[in-house]
């Protein structure tokens, strides 16, 4: 088909709307092209003599109201293909649109004289079918490959628009984030986001900063200290100065990364294009020959003119414009229901070459959450001592390590005791009674602050893999640590494992620490990885792996992911992730589960199968028809003509259609 996808379409295309306008313009087409040749086929004499019924559905005029007929389906139906051809001749690149628009005007035209008076055969009805089938192949199409980008808009959504303004006397005002100069001062209370970039003057704080930067663990900051507009506050008010605004802000600088990355995409011509062009200069050349040849042959000019129309009509099989969407719909229609939605098919089928998947670390690979991952015990205390008096304090907390304990604790069925005297250390931890005896669950710098000393040992080794330790003191005495990390998926393992099998190198990129990083990487035995990557450097690195000669895949979930998504030769969304990754993605993994990346490459390469099959056997027939319309077997009695051509078509168009839907068949034993 000639309808192109890659994300500099999607951009050049306009907003969704105007897509939506287009698939409904087709839509309407077809439409009123299918109702108007019910009338077209009654009234062609071809038809009526098939049925045996030219006597009861001839009448005076019949041949003028059926010209009217077919008149309003080339010009109304037939619209879409004639500019198209004007498009494609403009660009020397002759495709679907130059075929069809060939096909239906020569045979417009010609059955039109025959209409008016000169000897032949009407093509009517052959004409309003093959506009009906082109129009519904193009239908099918752009509904499968509908979803314009709205990374830009998604990325603009995630600021907040109004911020609290502070006044000289420390008074606040609500106003929206479009008034902000630097030098303002802005209060951002627990739960806000930052309205945009600046750094903090008062208050201490941990900012989550993941959807922005890849950072998976809450990042303490103090006075002194830089704000990324969009980052989450966690649970303490700060005030911030504002440095920077519009243009000049972080997040506004990834979305001239995304568009940069947009822009940039290669156009990918699609095979029916490729099939069409060839049967464009085929069609115009046999015609030619077929005319000039029955003319040599003495043969009158009308025999002559009559096998050529019947070549170049027939050299457009109407299967040719269902090969590609009829199986394009049916393999997005298994992917949906196993939990991929593809936004892009250009990209989905240039799946089945993919040497290498880049995954991102935190929501992808790993649930993006704390869990706990080790309990450590100093002295007499056991593992589920040591967890249920953390938990029991941690139960007062909203911090994100105090839910890591907690959620632990719950799976390990540990029952929490009571709680009194909470008290938060800010930046150090937290201390209270559980069960009247004094716990502390605080940090590293707690314990130097406190000079309280710990056989570091073994929570040296856990810091070393980039694990958050927090130690669990018992009227201040250490009685034990716990280390926390993000959760690795269950899933990630099967997918990295099932990846391989496939031949497919699997890497990882992310902003957290090479140590954090590197246990992982370990963990899930990854070809590669690249840690402590800045969110505008995460393009760059995929650009890299291309560099090495592969064709690159990358999934992942931030925004700091969407300039990467799009850069990869296939971008892959995990769907519980930010709407920005989603809407700058090919694909989306509605379930969120690795593993479907596996089951994007198996579908990918099934559908592509019957592509190829489905394209050698709609221009395959042409070897026999266009050959035998010409009439090179009329010596044997033997002359393919309209009637009997466009019987094959049929044929053609149905065995196309089969073959389409056996593809659920085959890629049944791939998809999850």
């Amino acid at each position: 088909m000639t309808t192109h996808s890659s994300h500099s379409d999607h951009q050049n295309d306009g907003p969704g709307h105007d897509h939506e306008v287009m698939i409904a313009d087709f839509r309407k087409r077809f439409w009123v092209s299918l109702i108007l040749t019910v009338p077209i086929l009654t009234l062609s004499p071809m038809i009526q003599s098939f049925l045996g019924l030219e006597q009861a559905l001839a009448f005076r005029g019949d041949t003028y109201l059926l010209l009217a007929l077919s008149s309003v389906v080339y010009f109304y139906g037939g619209w879409p293909f004639l500019s198209g051809l004007l498009s494609e001749l403009g660009e020397r690149q002759p495709g679907m649109m130059t075929l069809i628009a060939l096909a239906i005007t020569v045979a417009y035209f010609y059955s039109a004289a025959v209409a008016l008076g000169l000897p032949g055969t009407v093509f009517f009805w052959e004409l309003a079918t093959l506009i009906d089938v082109m129009l519904l192949g193009h239908w099918i199409e752009m509904r499968s490959i509908m979803g314009a980008s709205g990374a830009l808009e998604s990325l603009a959504r995630l600021m907040p628009t109004e911020a609290h303004r502070l006044r000289d006397d420390d008074s606040s005002e609500d106003v929206p984030v479009t008034e902000l100069q630097p030098g303002d001062r802005v209060l951002v209370k627990p739960g806000e986001k930052v309205p945009t970039d600046g750094v903090i003057v008062s208050g201490r704080t941990s900012l989550n900063e993941s959807m922005l930067t890849g950072e998976s663990q809450p990042v303490e900051r103090k006075e002194g200290d830089e704000a990324i507009g969009g980052s989450v506050n966690g649970e303490g008010a700060i005030q911030l100065e504002i440095r920077k605004t519009g243009d000049e802000t972080y997040l506004s600088q990834v979305i001239e990364v995304v568009r940069q990355a947009q822009a940039s995409r290669s156009r990918t011509q699609n095979l029916a294009d490729r099939a069409a062009g060839w049967l464009t200069y085929i069609a115009l050349s046999a015609g030619g020959i077929t005319l000039v040849t029955w003319l040599l042959l003495n043969q009158t000019f009308n025999f002559a003119l009559e096998r050529m129309v019947t070549v170049m009509v027939i050299t457009c099989p109407h299967a040719l414009g269902l090969a590609v969407p009829l199986v394009v719909a049916v393999s997005t229609s298994l992917a949906a229901a196993s939990g991929l939605l593809i936004r892009d098919r250009a990209a989905f089928e240039r799946a089945r070459d993919l040497q290498a998947i880049v995954f991102d670390k935190t929501g992808t690979l790993t649930e993006g959450r704390f869990g706990v991952s080790d309990v450590v015990t100093f002295g007499d205390r056991s593992e589920e001592d040591v967890l249920k008096l953390a938990a029991g304090l941690e139960s007062q907390s909203s911090h994100p390590i105090a839910a890591g304990i907690l959620q632990s604790a719950e799976e390990r069925g540990i029952q929490i005791g009571k709680v009194t005297d909470f008290d938060n250390l800010p930046g150090q931890g937290a201390q209270a009674r559980v069960d009247g005896v004094m716990v502390h669950v605080v940090s590293p710098g707690y314990l130097r602050s406190e000079h309280i000393d710990v056989d570091g040992q073994a929570t040296e080794q856990l810091m070393e893999q980039g694990k958050t330790v927090v130690f669990v003191l018992e009227d201040k005495r250490p009685i034990g640590a716990v280390a926390l990390a993000d959760i690795v998926r269950k899933e990630s393992r099967d997918a990295i494992d099932r990846l391989k099998s496939m031949g497919v190198q699997c890497m990882m990129l992310t902003g957290d620490n090479t140590a954090v990083a590197a246990a992982v990487a370990r963990e899930l035995g990854l070809d590669d990885y690249f840690a402590e990557v800045l969110p505008e450097q995460k393009a760059e690195k995929i650009r890299e792996v291309k560099a090495r000669g592969l064709k690159v895949a990358m999934v992942g979930d931030g925004v700091n992911d969407a300039p990467a998504l799009v850069e990869a030769d296939l971008g892959i969304a995990i769907g519980a992730g930010t709407e920005v990754a989603v809407q700058s993605a090919d694909i989306v993994l509605v379930r969120s589960d690795p593993r479907n990346v596996a089951d994007i490459m198996a579908l990918s390469r099934a559908t592509y199968r019957k592509m190829i099959q489905n394209l050698l056997w709609a221009t395959g027939y042409n070897a026999v028809a266009i050959p035998l319309a010409a009439g090179v077997a009329i010596g044997v009695g033997i002359v393919l003509n309209p009637a009997v051509g466009a019987a094959l078509m049929s044929l053609s168009t149905v065995i196309v259609a089969i073959n389409a839907k056996l593809l659920g068949r085959t890629s049944g034993q791939t998809t999850s």
